[in-house]
């Protein structure tokens, strides 16, 4: 990604780190970020507002983003960090029971995680072009996690089918979670999506 020239230097220490360290000064930022970009959008925002509202200067922001965009892709990526860690608890079961218990756990994560899913969906097309520019090593991990599970021949057709439904139910349910099912409380919502996912599996199981 291009940084763009007038991006000031480093500070040979961290400007906003009093009190802290850099790594929970990177995480205020994004926490921050988040809520300008869900609430705003991701174009209406600038740097001077996030160092602002965090009591920064620029330089501050910089010392841990090179610029903006910088910043999208680290929470782009937060959201693939649940499915990584749910992927990796799996391992090589691709049963539906495994696949339900995944899911269970997936469901809990995200829904913790709901402010993330919010800002996917409110800033879809900045991170679209983010993905054109930038190759996103992450996402295209988990997606063939994915592809090598659900194209196992060991495993009957229609339950990979009922499977690939599931997950899609979870994470389209979620991504419409901050417009569409904004009034549905975060409990309510888990238990419908578990509902869902327990309908498909079951009804791949035979059962």
């Amino acid at each position: 990604m291009t940084v763009a020239q007038d991006v000031p230097s480093a500070p040979t220490g961290d400007p906003a780190g009093a009190g802290t360290d850099g790594a929970s000064t990177r995480e205020r930022i994004l926490d921050i970020a988040l809520e300008l970009f869900s609430s705003q959008g991701y174009d209406k925002t600038s740097l001077r507002e996030i160092a602002d509202r965090l009591g920064f200067t620029k330089a501050a922001i910089y010392y841990h983003f090179a610029s903006k965009a910088d910043i999208l892709m680290a929470l782009h990526l937060r959201l693939h960090e649940f499915g990584r860690e749910a992927l990796d608890a799996m391992g090589d079961d691709a049963s539906p029971a495994s696949w339900a218990r995944l899911l269970d756990r997936l469901i809990d994560q995200m829904l913790q995680q709901r402010a993330l899913f919010i800002f996917h969906e409110r800033n879809r097309a900045a991170i679209e072009e983010l993905h054109r520019s930038e190759h996103d090593a992450g996402h295209e991990d988990i997606q063939d996690r994915l592809r090598k599970v659900l194209s196992d021949g060991s495993v009957p057709a229609e339950t990979r089918v009922h499977m690939a439904c599931a997950i899609g139910a979870v994470v389209g349910a979620l991504e419409f979670s901050g417009d569409v099912f904004g009034s549905i409380p975060d409990d309510q919502l888990g238990d419908i999506l578990r509902g869902v996912v327990a309908s498909l599996l079951t009804e791949s199981s035979g059962g």
